[in-house]
Parts: structure tokens; sequence; C-alpha cells
């Protein structure tokens, strides 16, 4: 879980140098970064000095914050960003996103308000567009740059040819949320009140025809119908009396006109309860650090001249994710395993295969939840490869760890047996005798001695072994034993020497046969955990389909309404091939 990342105040997130060079910020860019947390996006968006920076510091609980300006110039230029607890979902942040205002006469140039406007839409998982008076033909061609999406932003690389990829666009863009300001209607159609959505909902009627004049009507409408994936209003009074309109980061709550206030919260406590957490296709949550690379690959295409493209962008996220997840899983792995550094070496091989298998699901699960897209699983078969490569420097290092430990017991124990050696004591009648009772004595403190790992029969032997020559040279010097005892003794040391050797080899073999079966665990383990992942993914999938299917209905409807029969027939298409795609889809395993 990322730390709570609590901005006490917005910076700019894109700059806007002389209205035609985009430049990301690197403090706002590693802010982003260090969230790792899902985020609910909201960009607001609309023609400057309309009051945008008033709505957006609300949302984060404050007066102040973004800059509210009180003159006929536009204060925000570029996109600046203000990312705070979320004050709904504990588990997510709030990053709210405020642009600079549309239409500013001094930029001169509305190619950079387009760009303005694409992202927003790209990077925001809600979007407010901000208006003064009524929603009218006049709001609606202040809206333009809606009709201009298609132009500025592409779904897909290449595209089939013939085929309208726009239909995607529910798929990815943000929810739509109209905020009207100084609005000073009754909300009243044909006679009978109306909600404010009912209000938004009439505003983008279209109008039956076909005629140049009616195309133009129809064009803003039938964009907003047709990409955004769900339409909500708010209308507001006006705050306050003209002359005080200035001074509005200044006033108390109690100085402003009561209905403005109740609008304000009412708006507040829906994006709040219902802003929907910024995803991409497949329902995948985008964590801050997500955002930030996706920011910066939009501003770096958009600067080298080429229009955003989201497969692009999301298989260039998918490479930077993925590369991240197998080095986050890896150092999980590490993580756990030194953590266990007391216990090593451990004293059995399935001892250290438990504690390896308990490293190993953490580090699968780290990874298998920052991964994505990761087409034949080519990133996880190499997190599984590295993984492999790290347990076998683990086990490496507690077979060392346990020959050492060994070594220094056997050491210690043996140190009066040489001195004694060294001394000529079991040069002597008798001698051998002494030299085996101080030998056993040695090999029972060293046996009963805990902690000494897998390595324990393998340095004894080594011992032993050692020892051979010595014990050799004082069985034929002891003039007390006769040549048959002597062949006795010699039989009796090669015996036991063989049955040391006997167990030796059975470890092996009994550890060959243990990391055999740990493999086969291994790979158990990682297609359950995979195939659990793509099943939850899978459902990710149909759900979203089903949210668009939906939309798509309501949208069929307008269509219907003003009698656009092809228009439905394309839409019935799109809602059988999203159905089609529900019933076909299935996990698929290659490992």
């Amino acid at each position: 879980m990322s730390a709570q990342i609590h901005m006490k105040y917005p910076i700019c997130l894109i700059e806007n140098r002389n209205s035609n060079e985009f430049v990301i910020n690197t403090e706002a860019e590693q802010i982003l970064s260090q969230i790792t947390d899902p985020v609910v996006v909201v960009a607001i968006v609309g023609k400057y000095r309309t009051g945008k920076s008033y709505l957006m510091n609300k949302l984060a609980g404050s007066k102040t914050g973004f800059a509210l300006g009180s003159t006929i110039q536009s204060k925000t230029k570029g996109i600046w960003m203000w990312c705070v607890p979320h004050p709904c979902q504990p588990s997510h942040t709030l990053v709210l996103l405020d642009t600079e205002g549309l239409g500013d006469v001094e930029k001169g140039d509305s190619k950079n308000d387009g760009w303005i406007f694409s992202l927003a839409v790209l990077l925001s998982s809600n979007l407010v567009y901000n208006s003064m008076g009524t929603i009218d033909h006049q709001s609606m061609e202040q809206l333009h740059y809606v009709t201009e999406l298609t132009n500025l932003i592409k779904i897909k690389s290449n595209p089939k040819e013939g085929k309208d990829e726009s239909g995607e666009f529910k798929r990815i863009f943000p929810s739509f949320t109209w905020c009207v300001r100084d609005f000073s209607l009754i909300l009243e159609l044909d006679g009978k009140k109306v909600t404010e959505d009912d209000y938004l909902m009439n505003s983008l009627r279209l109008k039956k025809g076909t005629d140049r004049k009616t195309q133009d009507f129809n064009l803003p409408r039938e964009c907003i119908l047709h990409y955004f994936h769900s339409h909500k209003c708010f209308v507001f009074d006006q705050p306050t009396s003209s002359r005080n309109l200035h001074r509005l980061e200044e006033l108390q709550e109690q100085n402003l006109e009561e209905t403005f206030v109740e609008q304000a919260q009412k708006f507040c406590g829906y994006i709040h309860r219902d802003g929907i957490a910024k995803t991409l296709p497949g329902g995948l949550l985008v964590t801050g650090r997500m955002l930030a690379h996706l920011t910066s690959l939009y501003i770096e295409t958009i600067m080298s001249g080429s229009v955003p493209c989201m497969e692009n962008a999301i298989l260039a996220l998918s490479v930077i994710e993925n590369t991240g997840a197998v080095q986050d899983a890896l150092a999980k792995y590490e993580t756990c395993m030194n953590e266990h550094l007391p216990r090593f070496p451990t004293e059995t091989l399935q001892e250290f295969l438990h504690l390896h298998q308990g490293s190993e699901k953490e580090a699968l699960e780290v990874f298998l939840k920052r991964s994505f897209n990761d087409e034949n699983q080519d990133f996880q078969k190499e997190f599984k490869n590295l993984l492999d490569n790290k347990m076998k420097e683990f086990s490496e290092r507690n077979e060392r760890e346990s020959t050492e430990r060994c070594q220094t017991i056997i050491q210690k124990l043996s140190e009066s047996l040489e001195q004694r050696i060294s001394q000529g004591e079991f040069s002597k009648p008798g001698g051998h005798k002494l030299f085996l009772k101080e030998k056993m004595t040695i090999m029972e403190e060293y046996n009963t001695t805990p902690h000494k790992g897998l390595k324990s029969l393998e340095v004894l032997q080594e011992f032993i072994s050692n020892k051979k020559a010595t014990e050799a040279a004082i069985l034929q010097a002891d003039e007390s034993l006769t040549a048959k005892e002597k062949e006795i003794a010699e039989s009796q040391a090669e015996t036991a020497e063989a049955e040391r050797q006997r167990q030796i080899l059975e470890e092996k073999e009994k550890y060959l046969q243990e990391s055999m079966e740990n493999q086969k665990k291994s790979f158990e383990q990682h297609e359950k955990m995979l195939i659990e992942k793509m099943e939850a993914d899978r459902q990710k999938l149909i759900a979203e389909n089903g949210r668009v299917i939906a939309q798509k209905l309501q949208e069929q409807n307008a269509m219907l309404t003003a009698g656009f029969q092809s228009k439905v027939n394309d839409l019935q298409r799109e809602i059988a091939d999203l159905n089609r795609m529900n019933r076909d889809t299935g996990p698929c395993i290659l490992l």
C-alpha cells in the first residue's frame, strides 16, 4: 500500500509554454509516481473566467488552492494537479486537475485548446465541463472541442479499414458532468418540473433532418452522447453579488447565497460518492504511478507531432509496469527470505523449501497485482526464471552457511584430539582404543549439537576421511593388538564409512526428489494464481462490456427518437459484438 499522499497545495502537472509546448513537471510526476493505490481523477474544463478553480478547491475541501483570479486574465496555464486522500474511499487517492481556460484570446491558437481538452479527457475518469448561463446553442458551439476528439485521440494504431473505432470511446472516456454557473432559469419543460439531469438530456436531444444546419446542431450533442459513458448535470445560482465576486476566496459560506452553497455541496457530494476510479480497457484500475507514465507518454506523443493512441500507450505502459512487476516481485522474495535469516541454515531441506514456497507465493502475488496485458505470460516466465535463480542463490547460501557452521563445530570439538595426536599420546600400546573413544565422543557431541543444517553428514564424513590415514597409522603401531584384531578394526571402519556414504547418497537422492517436487508445486502455484487473475480479469471485462452495452442502449434510444435508423443499426451491431465477446471470453493459460 502506498503512503497517503496529501498535497498542501496544487502544483503544475503540465506546463504550457508559449501556448505551443507542453512539458510535464518533474516534481508533479514524482508525486504521482509515489501513489500505488488507484486514483479517482477529476478534470475540469471550460471557458476561462467561469469559476472552474472554485469548484476544484471545494472538491479538495479547501477555500483556497487553485488560483481563482479576479481579473479578465486567465490565471491557470497548462494543467494543475492536486492530490488529496479520497474522502469516501480510504484506499484511493483523489487527483484533481484544473485546466487552463478554453477560448482565451491571449493564446490566439485554438489548436492549443484542443490539446488541453483532449489531455483532460485522456487523463481523467470524471470530466467536468463548466459553462455560464444556460445550455443553449451558443454553449454547445463553445464545446466544439468534443467534435474534434476523433482527430486528437486514436483508439487503435492500425484500425481496420472501413471500421469506425469511435464506438470504443465509451470504454475509455471519462464520465461527463456539465456544471452550469449563474443559472437563472426555472427547471421546467412543457410546464412540468424537471431535474437537472432531465434538463441536460433534453438539451442533448437530436433534431431530425439531414441538412447542414441540422447536422451542425446535432454534431456536438451526438459526440457527447456517443463518446462519454454517463451524463450528469448541476446548475448553480450566482454565488454572491457581482461586486463581491472578485473576493470569492475570502468570503465565508454565510456570506454566499444559501442556494449556491447547497448546490456546491450537492456537486461535491456526487463527485466524492459516485466519481469513478480511472481504469484502462478491461477494467484495470490505474494507480498514480501509472497515471504519471500515461501523462508522460501522451505529452511525448503530442510534442512529436503525432496523435495519442490508446493502444500504443497501453502497450508501452504494460512494458513499464510488467518490468516493474518483475523487479518488485523479486525484491519481495528477497525480503521474505532475508527475514528468515535467523533460521539459516535450515535443519532440513523441507524447512528450506517451506520458507521458499511461502516467499514465492507472496512474490507472485506482488507480480500479479501489478502486471497486466502480459501477452503469452512472457514477463511471468521471466519472473519465474529469475526467481528460480534467486532460489538457487539462497539454497547455495543455506548450504554454505551449514557447511561453515558444521566445520566450526567439528573444529572446536576436535581441538583436544588434534593436540593429543600432535603430542603422540596415541602412539603407544592401547593407543588405538583411546583414539576410537575420543573420536566417538566427538561424533556423539557433534551429532547432538543443534542447527547444523543440510551439510551435517557430509562435513562429518569429511572430518573422518581426513583422520583415516592417522587412524590407520595408530592402528598399525598399536602393539597391544593382534593382526586379527587390527583386521577386524579396519573392516569395522570401512563398514562405518560405507554406511555414511550410503546415507549421503540417500540424502542427495532425496534432495533431488524433493527439489523436483518443489518445481512441480511451484508450477502449479503459478498456474493456479494466474488462472485466478485471468478469471478476475475476465469478469471485469464482462462487467465493463455490460456497462457499455447499457449505455449504448440509451444512445440507441436517442438515435431512434431522432429517426437516425442507420446509426441505430450501427449501435445494434456494436451491442451484438459486445454480447458475442462476453460469450466467447474465456481464460487462456500459456505457461
